[in-house]
This record gives structure tokens, C-alpha cells and sequence, in this order.
């Protein structure tokens, strides 16, 4: 079971049921830090619903191929988010393409965090996006000295989706704002901090234990994830750094005084994170924090709606020309001049005329493309 090389004609999910009936899944698509494409999104939508129904899985594992110097190995990278390259396509094209991607991911994301058997999922390098999507709603969420784990959306004119609002909201403190506004970068031990990892494994582990959690005869999958979780070493901290500056400031009431304590702060942390949120969308920042604090009183399923809203009104509420999101993607992405021509400019600048609209959606509730989530 072990890879070692990626053919081109290779599939991008790699899904194995082991002897003793763990379900696998490897994301296979390491040249793009396996970013997800639509096809991606509904192979493994398929795949754990069928999972879920099959008395002979009892458990389930996720992880993502890496680069190594030999070519590929597994572990290494876990998922980058979404395929944003097809976003900013989509969008100019008028693809409707875009608009499923979207509803089917949020629908997968909300498959895995009500799954009904053990999901355990082995977060080694890169997890940012759409890989925290299909992560934080695992029932084992695992993590190396190698993670780098966040949710960078508001670089690219976008808000923390997947069902950010649901795990952001609830982390300790303001911790979640922070992580949102500034796409904060998360090392292994930094998340199992954060809240964001039950716990963390040496990667030179990782072989050892995928090879045992799938060879093993296990008499229920709840074994199995115990056996992985006592695999953990132990925690370096139970804070974060910071905590109690992330506490004061992202518990003001906007976005300009978050931004004004910052900058009026005797701390060079301060400063230098006021001066990472000036280079953000100041639109989609204001938005972040309406989304992360109308998400801690709202159900999975009706945050996945709002999230669906808004994703909706990133590309459709202005022309796609004129779009944060689009603009956004261009200079990190696509033109890579990292000089994205915000509208507005300024935090100051914004309305709140501006940011209502993104919180009103354009369908009615049984025509919402995720009606089907139910309450």
C-alpha cells in the first residue's frame, strides 16, 4: 500500500477499502498541493456516502500526497483549498460550473461533520481552504511538526468558508476572528493549541500508522481511532502566544477599531498584525467578522446556507470584472503582481450599506441550493 509515484493517468482520489475494513482515501494531486476540483469534490462525496452505508467499513482515513525527492510519497501535503485558479475562470466565463462546485463542497462538508463512523484525517503539511473543509469535521483530526494549517480567504477577496464560521466561531476567546481576519499561519503544535487538532504525531510516523490502522482487524472503528489518538505526543502548550492580546483586540466591535487598537498598540505584534489586515480585502474583512459572529448562534446546516450566500454574492453582487474575490485571485494567482486593486481601499471606507447585502440571500428557503441540509 505504499505509493511512491503519481502517473499522470493516475485518478486524483484514491479510495481503498483495507482487508479489515478501514475505508481509505488519498488526495492525489500533489503538483497543486492536492487543490480541490469539482470532480475531486464528488468523488469523495460518493465515496462516503456509500461508506456510510456499508456495514463493512468501520472507519475511515484521510490523507494527501506529497513531493518528495524522488517524486511522490504519500503524506507531506494535505490540501491547499480549492482549485482558484477554476474560480477566477468561472467567474469571467459566467460558468455555472462555479456555482455547483460550491454547493456540492459545502454539502461534503457537512456530510463529514455529521458522518456516522470514525473520520479520521492526518492533516501533514499544508492544510488551508478547502482542506480545512474536509478536516474539522473529522471526528480524529491529526497533525505534524510539518502542518501549516489556515484560512487565508480574506487575501484573495474571499471569508473563511467550508463551514469556517461554524469552527472559527467556536474556538476559545476571539481567537476565531483572528484566524479569519488575518489568515494566521498554524504549526502542528500551534493548532492542537488553537483547537483546531486533537493531537500531534512525528511525520516519520505517519507510514507506520497508516500501514497498522489499515492491516489491523479492529472489533469497531472506535478502537481504531483510539489506537491512532494514543499515538499522540504530548502537547508542547494548551495556549496560543498572544491569547490574551488576540482576546483584547478582535474582541472590539468592528474592523476599524480592531485595526485602531492595533495601530495604537506599544507592541511590534500589534503593529505588524494591523499592517497584515491593511493588505486584505477591507470589504471582505468587514464581511469576515459579520460571518464569524452571526455563526456562533447558528446551526452547521444554516451556517453552511450563509456561507452559501455569500459565496453566491462574492462573484454575482458586483459585475465578475469588478469582484473582490476575482480580483483578488488575479494578483495572487493568476497576474501573481501581488497588488490587488481593492474597492474600497481603506478600512474606513466601508459602509455598513455595503456589507448587508452579502447576508441576504438571493433564493427563497426551499429553493436554497442546500435546502436539502435540513434544519
Amino acid at each position: 500500500m505504499t505509493l511512491t509515484s503519481t502517473p499522470d493517468a493516475a485518478p486524483l482520489v484514491i479510495t481503498e477499502r483495507a482487508v479489515h475494513g478501514v475505508g481509505l482515501i488519498t488526495l492525489n494531486r500533489p503538483q497543486a498541493l492536492n487543490a480541490l476540483s469539482l470532480p475531486m469534490v464528488r468523488t469523495l462525496t460518493d465515496t462516503l456516502r456509500s461508506w456510510q452505508r456499508d456495514p463493512g467499513i468501520k472507519a475511515v482515513a484521510i490523507r494527501g500526497m506529497g513531493k518528495s525527492p524522488d517524486g511522490f510519497a504519500p503524506f507531506g501535503a494535505f490540501c491547499a483549498g480549492g482549485d482558484i485558479r477554476f474560480f477566477h475562470q468561472a467567474a469571467l466565463a459566467g460558468d455555472a460550473a462555479l456555482g455547483d462546485f460550491f454547493t456540492e463542497e459545502y454539502a461534503l462538508n457537512h456530510l463529514i461533520f455529521t458522518y456516522g463512523k470514525p473520520y479520521i484525517a492526518f492533516m501533514d503539511g499544508i492544510v488551508m481552504g478547502g482542506g480545512m473543509g474536509l478536516s474539522q469535521g473529522a471526528s480524529l483530526r491529526v497533525v505534524t511538526e510539518r502542518t501549516r494549517m489556515a484560512m487565508p480567504e480574506t487575501r484573495i477577496g474571499l471569508f473563511p468558508d467550508v463551514g469556517g464560521g461554524h469552527f472559527l466561531g467556536r474556538l476559545p476567546g476571539h481567537l476565531g476572528e483572528y484566524i479569519a481576519l488575518t489568515g494566521h499561519v498554524l504549526k502542528g503544535d500551534a493548532a492542537v493549541a488553537a483547537r483546531l487538532a486533537d493531537g500531534s504525531v512525528a511525520s516519520a510516523e505517519l507510514p507506520a500508522i497508516w500501514q497498522h490502522l489499515a492491516e489491523t482487524d479492529w472489533p469497531d472503528g472506535a478502537a481504531a481511532q483510539r489506537w491512532v489518538a494514543a499515538q499522540f505526543a504530548p502537547p508542547t502548550a494548551d495556549r496560543l502566544p498572544h491569547q490574551g492580546e488576540i482576546d483584547h483586540f478582535f474582541g472590539q466591535p468592528d474592523v476599524p477599531a480592531i485595526v485602531g487598537a492595533l495601530e495604537a498598540a506599544d507592541s511590534a505584534w500589534a503593529r505588524d498584525t494591523a499592517a497584515e489586515l491593511r493588505t486584505r480585502s477591507p470589504l471582505m474583512l468587514h464581511v469576515t467578522l459579520e460571518q464569524i459572529r452571526r455563526a456562533r448562534g447558528m446551526a452547521l446546516a444554516d451556517e453552511l446556507r450563509m456561507e452559501r450566500d455569500l459565496v453566491h454574492h462574492c462573484f454575482h453582487l458586483r459585475e465578475a470584472q469588478g469582484s473582490e474575490t476575482v480580483e483578488g485571485i488575479r494578483a495572487l494567482a493568476v497576474d501573481k503582481d501581488h497588488a490587488p486593486r481593492w474597492n474600497p481601499q481603506r478600512i474606513e471606507d466601508i459602509r455598513p450599506d455595503m456589507v448587508a447585502p452579502f447576508f441576504v440571500s438571493p433564493w427563497e428557503p426551499v429553493a436554497h441550493p442546500l435546502a436539502s441540509l435540513g434544519g
